[in-house]
């Protein structure tokens, strides 16, 4: 599984949303699912799958899948 995928996967497990929905343009409380309990969630699991700790200011910037992955690259995850 390469990090995209990844990526899409843990969107779709911590949201509950379908891998189609898993888009660059996908922001946070554009759908139901992503508020703010789940925005929590989201980050534990990223945490979790990319084997990263990620910083309170990238935690609160992280507004977007395409914002994601701009974090995810400050800790070498490439994409």
């Amino acid at each position: 599984m390469d990090n995209q995928q990844k990526l899409t996967q843990t969107f779709v497990q911590a949201l509950g949303i379908s891998p189609e929905q898993v888009t660059d343009g996908l922001t946070y409380n554009t759908i139901k699912e992503w508020d703010s309990t789940a925005h929590m969630i989201l980050i534990a699991e990223l945490e979790d799958a990319f084997e990263v700790m990620l910083d309170t200011d990238d935690i609160i910037d992280m507004s977007s899948v395409s914002k994601a992955k701009d974090i995810l690259a400050k800790y070498d995850v490439q994409f």
